[in-house]
């Protein structure tokens, strides 16, 4: 354990054994898989325990998690952030999300401790019942980030949402992954960029190898076993978070990779802009009007 009160933050990014959503994109796998009773109760089992574990630091930790499938329509993955945003040291729990689980659980919760990632899925759920969500979150002053990933055939939903969402609300687009040559043309790309600056990185990401990043070093993920890796797109084991010492596993390392096309692996580059425009890591994706408060 880290005796480390003043040490600076460590951020987890936690993804355990869920895999299965409750929407069912068709650009999506997991979309696709059920997880039995029992997958269940081994990823609540592989939860409590990454909670408890938190439970016991002293080092300021923020957590992010990134479930391949959706976390929060199950019970305890809403307990295990309401446990994460009451212990003093744990200065953010963020969770990627499509927003349709149960929100009554968020009015008990600190709202400065609690963000959401939340994606919007067109033909998943009317966007007026995502806005009436969104705009229940502002009435709980939980913080929030929204965003679309940028298929053609959902232009038209991302225009009126862009319209619908307040004018400081940053939306976020994500590059559509099985797009070929030519599926975005120059006027999409000029319109696409305009709502969301930082679309060109992910639609386009900077060569990786080599480079300067944070990842491993303040930031690691952790698996449900416990196994910690300096990202998801980073296979090297460096030890696991119940086993070994944290000390032995931190350490600045330049990126392994080609490229990083995925936001929550090149963000901790620290030659790209966004760590010093955001200056919050994997969290930058909440609103900018709101994460001075995060940094």
């Amino acid at each position: 354990m880290l005796n480390a009160a003043s040490a600076a933050p460590l951020s987890l990014l936690y993804r355990g054994t869920l895999e299965s959503c409750n929407y069912d994109c068709g650009y999506c796998p997991f979309a696709k898989r059920k997880d039995s009773r029992a997958r269940l109760a081994k990823d609540a089992a592989e939860v409590a325990r990454f909670v408890e574990w938190a439970g016991r630091q002293e080092r300021p930790l923020r957590i992010l998690f990134t479930p391949w499938g959706e976390a929060l329509v199950r019970r305890h993955y809403r307990e295990a952030v309401a446990a994460l945003a009451a212990m003093p040291h744990v200065q953010q729990v963020s969770v990627q999300t499509n927003l349709a689980a149960p929100m009554s659980w968020l009015e008990d919760i600190e709202a400065g401790k609690v963000s959401l990632w939340c994606t919007y899925h067109p033909g998943q759920t009317p966007q007026r019942r995502f806005l009436e969500r969104c705009t229940r979150l502002d009435r709980m002053g939980i913080r929030y980030s929204v965003g679309v990933v940028a298929m053609r055939e959902h232009f038209n939903e991302i225009r009126e949402l862009r319209a619908a969402l307040p004018a400081g609300q940053y939306l976020w687009l994500n590059a559509y992954d099985r797009r070929g040559p030519g599926y975005y043309a120059p006027e999409d790309l000029v319109w696409l960029e305009a709502i969301d600056p930082w679309f060109l990185h992910n639609r386009r990401p900077a060569p990786s190898r080599g480079a300067p990043c944070a990842a491993g070093e303040d930031s690691v993920t952790v698996d449900g076993d416990g196994e910690v890796q300096r990202c998801h797109f980073v296979p090297q084991r460096l030890g696991n978070l119940y086993s070994d010492s944290l000390e032995t596993m931190l350490g600045e390392r330049p990126c392994s990779r080609l490229k990083c096309d995925c936001y929550i692996g090149y963000v901790h580059r620290r030659d790209l802009p966004f760590q010093a425009e955001f200056g919050i890591g994997t969290l930058a994706r909440i609103p900018l009007r709101l994460q001075v408060n995060l940094g």
